[in-house]
């Protein structure tokens, strides 16, 4: 029987770059680095104590062309949940992290808002 997710996977446009930005500007962990073969490096990080990483995918190796920059749309439908989003919002915005724009609350009550890695990989961030 399956237990959970291992993975998914995002496309960026330099590895370093954006382990970087996961583990020194959101606070990510990075979970696991394996050199694949002569191209493909497998790494991946993780928000802290999670068990779904997220694969910060070559492009060459998946066959896609390397991501724009923050301002095109890309969205990864991926969701992740923060405690209190007011808080969260303004500790990442001082650490340079681009929103889309400020939380705000949904017709069904969810405060909400979204937010760019410097591929344009753009992530949905909801209060818990």
């Amino acid at each position: 029987m399956m237990s959970h997710l291992h993975s998914t996977t995002i496309i960026v446009g330099d590895q370093e770059e954006a382990l970087r930005f996961y583990v020194d500007t959101l606070g990510w962990e990075k979970r696991e680095d394996n050199q694949m073969g002569p191209v493909m490096r497998f790494l991946t990080v993780v928000p802290p104590g999670e068990k779904t990483g997220i694969v910060l995918g070559q492009p060459e190796v998946y066959g896609q062309q390397p991501p724009s920059r923050v301002g095109a749309e890309g969205n990864t439908g991926i969701s992740l949940i923060t405690s209190d989003i007011a808080a969260t919002y303004a500790e990442l915005s001082a650490r340079g992290v681009t929103f889309k724009n400020p939380p705000e609350t949904m017709p069904w009550g969810a405060k909400v808002t979204w937010f760019s890695d410097p591929f344009g990989n753009e992530f949905f961030l909801v209060e818990e």
